[in-house]
């Protein structure tokens, strides 16, 4: 897990949150809130599919814009195998840690795929990838 995750607010520009990826070498930022309440996560894809494909200016579209429903999210202290059957289900390669609501991480497959046997790993790498 990366730990002290910073958030792109809701409020921010698209321009903004790629500045920010592109400073923190991440392809991947929670979108936080009110009270940094969790609203979504915000990928590198997100912007170029959403966005620059459809010929619309990222400094005209919020990070709060591209977040949609409950984002989906793993506990603290859920286990590895735990955390790759939520990418697994979810079909995504990274997830925000809460500790009870409060953001405390975001944990990547290469995070998880480093603590598990290989056999697992590619299992679940399988089916996030359908």
């Amino acid at each position: 897990m990366t730990p002290d995750t910073q958030c792109v607010s809701v409020h921010e520009t698209l321009t903004a949150a790629a500045k920010m990826m592109r400073d923190l070498d991440v392809g991947a930022l929670p979108i936080c809130g009110e009270h940094d309440k969790l609203a979504g996560v915000l990928t590198d894809r997100d912007i170029v599919v959403a966005c620059v494909a459809e010929d619309i200016n990222p400094v005209t579209v919020l990070a709060g814009d591209l977040a949609r429903g409950k984002p989906v999210t793993i506990g603290a202290d859920d286990s590895a195998e735990e955390t790759l059957r939520t990418m697994a289900r979810h079909q995504v390669r990274r997830l925000p840690v809460i500790d009870g609501h409060r953001l405390v991480g975001m944990v990547a497959q290469a995070d998880v795929a480093r603590e598990l046997p290989e056999d697992v790993v590619g299992a679940v790498l399988r089916e996030v990838s359908e």
